[in-house]
């Protein structure tokens, strides 16, 4: 209806086709549950333990590979709250929040221009909110180059060239680290084994450091995911599984409208 569409600012009916388009495609995709109540509360990304040690959150999406507009809709949504919510702390000594982004290339496989000017932004400023972001992926070239320039720390692991387009990977990895008379970058990123790595990293004043070809030491623990027995046995203790699990299904301004017609 173009008489409805004049309240609105003059949309025109292209401008609301694609909205609407757009909003189908996040619905196909689970938007509703994903994004419906109760919300998703920042503040229990920040939670410590009783004895002051800090509390590890894992966002399980399995299917995520397969729903990639809403998983980026989704990590923008959060990127955006932590941003205008979280207070200004300055260089903390350690930062109050870390995020880990596995399988980072499907937050940016088809992202939109709007997306990857958001991610930049955050990455770049959310740092003085005591914030950290890691994204873990195969090869740096699976990271838009403006989000990877803004980048301080890196670990990079063995890179391998089997074929001319691994080839050209592994000159531009070895292209963008720190200059060092001590390794040949390129030489040293094909050589390293199992739990090797090449760590630069920010020193005090905020230059990047030599690469350091590193053997990093595995956490004391069990290397493989829980068993179906084990995960339940922790769902079933998580006070956040409890808040979160019951939907809340709260009367809308449609539901108000038809019973007062």
């Amino acid at each position: 209806g173009a008489a409805e569409l004049k309240d609105y600012g003059g949309s025109s009916k292209a401008s609301v086709g694609v909205l609407l388009r757009d909003m189908v495609a996040l619905e196909q995709q689970g938007a509703l549950a994903f994004f419906g109540e109760p919300e998703l509360d920042i503040r229990d990304l920040l939670q410590i333990e009783r004895d002051g040690r800090g509390l590890v959150t894992v966002l399980e999406l399995q299917d995520a590979q397969d729903k990639p507009a809403l998983f980026s809709t989704f990590v923008m949504w959060m990127m955006a709250r932590l941003y205008h919510e979280l207070p200004e702390v300055g260089d903390v000594e350690r930062p109050k929040l870390v995020f880990f982004f596995d399988e980072a290339h499907l937050l940016f496989d088809g992202a939109s221009k709007a997306f990857l000017e958001q991610v930049q932004q955050v990455v770049r400023l959310v740092r003085s909110k005591g914030v950290g972001i890691f994204f873990v992926t195969q090869s740096p070239k699976d990271i838009p180059a403006d989000v990877l320039g803004q980048l301080g720390h890196r670990v990079q692991h063995a890179l391998r060239a089997f074929t001319p387009d691994d080839d050209k990977a592994l000159k531009a990895a070895a292209r963008t680290f720190p200059k060092t008379d001590f390794y040949d970058v390129e030489e040293t990123l094909t050589t390293l084994g199992t739990g090797e790595a090449l760590v630069t990293v920010l020193s005090p004043s905020g230059v990047p450091t030599a690469p350091l070809a590193t053997r990093l030491i595995p956490p004391a623990t069990r290397m493989g995911p829980l068993t179906d027995a084990e995960l339940q046995q922790r769902i079933g203790a998580s006070a956040q599984v409890r808040k979160y699990r019951q939907a809340v299904d709260r009367e809308s301004a449609e539901e108000k409208l038809a019973a007062r017609a």
